[in-house]
């Protein structure tokens, strides 16, 4: 029987496609939690009470109140969080071992290539101080064969591993921002209409909404000091 949460989890979280995995997971469970916003241009994510819960100074992470054996319970690394949460409320991730090794897949898919190549090729896009041609064309080039790879899974697919599962928010959190790796989504048909069926849930339009406002704080393209706090050139 899944757990019935009465505690709000805790959401350390900033509106970036890493902040949307789990706030889209938890508007799809529909479990109570609260935010704790954790704004990266400004380094809140060095501040040390966050590093005692994300060691890796990024977020998001959570606190569950009421975790194993009811005792509370920290978690960094956004696949860390989907797999616990996924568990937890037994949703969007099969307890059969063969289909959860096929979610697993492409969650560690997404977790190993696809947000950290995309994630380059946005920084030397969109925000590296110098123009750097051999990085652009090595990420975007990147970014165009996993847009590749996904379009093939997709293929007479609704989702990526079976059912709607964590897989498809993690993936879905970075393919939702094509236009930002100069991607081309007429080019990958199944992966657009994928992406449209999935935002068009009324849970994941809760889940990337959260934060929008918060975010116009910090003007990212133009301020050269969040672009220095949050690209590990120095901590706050």
């Amino acid at each position: 029987m899944a757990h019935q949460q009465t505690a709000p989890i805790e959401l350390y979280y900033w509106p970036t496609p890493n902040g949307w995995k789990i706030s889209i997971l938890l508007e799809e469970l529909g479990v109570p939690y609260e935010v704790r916003y954790v704004n990266i241009g400004t380094g809140e994510q060095f501040e040390p009470d966050f590093l005692k819960i994300a060691p890796n100074n990024r977020m998001p992470a959570i606190i569950d109140p009421e975790g194993p054996g009811g005792e509370p319970i920290s978690i960094f690394e956004s696949g860390a969080i989907l797999q616990y949460l996924g568990r937890k409320f037994g949703q969007f991730y099969p307890s059969d071992e063969r289909t959860r090794a096929k979610v697993d897949e492409w969650l560690m898919w997404q977790m190993g290539g696809f947000g950290p190549m995309l994630g380059q090729n946005h920084h030397f896009n969109n925000y590296a101080p110098e123009d750097v041609p051999y990085a652009k064309k090595r990420y975007t080039d990147e970014t165009h064969r996993l847009y590749g790879v996904l379009n093939r899974q997709l293929e007479g697919r609704d989702y990526v591993a079976g059912d709607y599962s964590i897989a498809d928010m993690a993936i879905f959190s970075w393919a939702r921002i094509w236009a930002n790796q100069q991607m081309d989504i007429a080019e990958f048909s199944n992966v657009g209409a994928w992406i449209d069926r999935i935002a068009a849930r009324p849970a994941v339009e809760r889940g990337v909404a959260i934060g929008k406002e918060e975010r116009k704080q910090t003007n990212l393209k133009d301020d050269k000091e969040a672009q220095a706090i949050l690209f590990g050139q120095r901590a706050k």
